[in-house]
């Protein structure tokens, strides 16, 4: 758990106080579930901790680190691109925090679209990030906190039914995975009923 504290201290110089707190709140709900679905406890902190180590870079670094380093990027992240913090995000955790672990790396990678067939790590990250102490604002938010502790996927589906309803209320673009990880999820759901 060295290697947390140290990447704690980095972290803290790079993100602002609130990116932090939320970072926080994360790898401890990460750690929550990880317990309670008996994964690997270092591995869902250090992706908790990690997910938003790009939030900060502003966006037309972004586009750049994409480019230099052949980070694939979507139509929608070129018109959105705090939307890669994702994607670079795991480029940081590899080469500046030296993370090596590829579930790791993933999990970071997809926590803000999802992914079709995600792995555990995946989904403990990506629900911990939509639930984690700090957030207050989010839809149904008490039913899919309880929700997370029975069901790793029918809370990924929830999550990602309740984020698609809002981003089509607001007229806001959505993410093409995003669209194909719910199908994904919802038909899942469907088959086990």
């Amino acid at each position: 758990m060295k290697e947390l504290e140290k990447y704690q201290k980095k972290l803290q110089r790079y993100l602002d106080q609130g990116r932090y707190q939320h970072t926080l709140g994360v790898m401890y709900t990460s750690a929550a579930l990880a317990m309670a679905y008996h994964y690997d406890l270092k591995k869902a902190m250090t992706a908790g901790l990690l997910h938003d180590c790009a939030k900060n870079v502003p966006n037309d670094k972004k586009l750049e680190l994409c480019k230099k380093h052949h980070i694939e990027i979507t139509d929608i992240e070129r018109e959105n691109p705090f939307l890669l913090h994702a994607k670079v995000g795991a480029w940081i955790a590899k080469k500046k925090y030296d993370v090596k672990d590829e579930e790791v790396l993933h999990a970071i990678k997809v926590h803000t679209t999802g992914a079709p067939a995600m792995g555990t790590l995946d989904m403990i990250l990506f629900i911990a990030d939509y639930i984690e102490p700090g957030r207050d604002k989010a839809h149904n938010l008490p039913q899919i906190r309880e929700m997370a502790f029975t069901s790793l996927e029918q809370t990924v589906e929830k999550i990602l039914y309740d984020t698609l309803h809002y981003l089509n209320e607001k007229s806001g673009r959505i993410d093409p995975t995003t669209q194909l990880t719910y199908e994904y999820y919802k038909n899942r759901k469907e088959m086990a009923v």
